[in-house]
């Protein structure tokens, strides 16, 4: 699992700087860190049963109510509470967890914060982790949209990803979410081992004919310290091809489409304007706070991130104390970096004034050679092409000299 960023500590109430502004949107990341298996290329904190270590599943909606309750009174300082705009389960998979247990964590948010009317809540849920009845309890109890993890349509591509469940689960699932009244996801990888573009294509049109509200393909990244990384360098296992995988880009914009999905993020399409509010929070710079062993919390500049192991988030929670590792507050700069690293990612583009002079006086240069949309650029933003998206480091690059 990767390693947390260095920061500096912060104090052990969990207190922000007395004149952190909170006037942004804000939302709720809620993370779910159990998984039956670990899948091979996962650099994700998250925990298999024999590796809790005194951490149960049981009280887990237990330890992230007492941390609720502690950013109800941390944020309580700083002004009138905001409402959640988005709560996102993620992890992990949330729904090993009873249905039950993440409508009492939705709860204790509603509870501390209220949510916004039309609020978007979100779970994560593997095929295999959720069925029927469980989905009908999830939208009883107030959330509105499952994400499911589907990656590939053919079973060779989910044996090198380490996936366990039957790809012909996932029709099932979509058409058990669909009757209980929830806006569906559908999550794809690309570029696994041995995955042909054929293969990949077969993948897209079954997600296709589910007809999901939102489709998000992400290229397989290989991370150090996964089994995935250990087995390539091994010789077990090809590489991800660059080459290969930038096909398999343009063939999921061609067919989502085709489909009548609209693309607003990089790696992420959506039908009828149903995009991931929640996952946009984050490319806008909005307020969230992370609740869970591991999560980021950002909030008016200042970011930090929690202890991993659920065993040591527990502890600190137990001792009234923040879980919180460590943390740090931005300066105005570093915040204008990331602006452009994230808002020149989705189709509202970034404003150009973000830019200083000489990234101002690249756009030209991108818009000439198909990186950057034209009327956009005389709009005032930055948009990326589709060969921009395929290059949007590069773009990033010359957007920030």
């Amino acid at each position: 699992m990767g390693k947390l960023p260095e920061g500096e500590t912060g104090p052990t109430d969990g207190r922000l700087p007395a004149d952190t502004a909170v006037a942004a949107p804000f939302g709720a990341y809620i993370h779910v860190p159990f998984c039956s298996v670990r899948c091979g290329y996962c650099d994700f904190n998250t925990y298999t049963a024999d590796e809790l270590r005194g951490a149960t599943r049981a009280g887990y909606h237990s330890d992230v109510a007492a941390e609720i309750v502690l950013a109800r009174d941390v944020l309580s300082e700083l002004g009138p509470l905001r409402p959640m705009q988005t709560v996102f389960f993620g992890g992990g998979t949330p729904t090993l967890l009873p249905a039950v247990d993440l409508v009492t964590m939705l709860q204790g948010v509603t509870d501390a914060f209220g949510l916004a009317e039309g609020a978007e809540v979100t779970t994560e849920a593997n095929p295999d982790s959720i069925d029927a009845a469980g989905l009908a309890q999830l939208k009883a109890g107030g959330i509105t949209r499952v994400s499911f993890g589907m990656q590939s349509a053919v079973p060779h591509v989910l044996a090198a990803l380490d996936r366990t469940h039957d790809p012909e689960r996932v029709p099932q699932v979509v058409a058990w979410a669909r009757d209980a009244g929830l806006e569906v996801s559908i999550d794809l990888i690309y570029g696994a081992p041995g995955e042909s573009l054929d293969d990949w294509q077969r993948s897209l049109d079954a997600a296709v004919a589910m007809d999901p509200d939102h489709i998000s393909a992400y290229a397989l990244i290989v991370e150090d310290g996964t089994a995935l990384a250990r087995r390539i360098r091994r010789g077990e296992l090809i590489a991800p091809d660059d080459d290969l995988q930038a096909a398999m880009y343009e063939a999921a914009d061609a067919t989502l489409g085709r489909a009548g999905y609209t693309w607003y993020e990089v790696s992420n399409w959506a039908r009828g304007g149903r995009t991931a509010r929640h996952n946009l929070a984050y490319w806008r710079g909005h307020d969230w706070w992370g609740f869970g062993p591991g999560a980021h919390s950002h909030v008016g500049g200042v970011r930090w991130w929690n202890v991993k192991h659920p065993a040591a988030y527990r502890d600190r929670l137990l001792a009234g104390t923040s879980p919180a590792l460590a943390r740090e507050v931005l300066d105005d700069e570093t915040r204008r970096v990331e602006r452009v690293l994230l808002e020149s990612r989705i189709a509202d583009g970034l404003p150009l004034d973000v830019l200083e002079a000489e990234g101002r006086h690249a756009v030209a240069g991108l818009v000439a050679e198909g990186l950057a949309d034209g009327r956009a650029a005389l709009a005032g933003r930055v948009v990326p092409t589709l060969r921009g998206r395929l290059l949007a480091d590069a773009v990033v690059r010359r957007l920030l000299p």
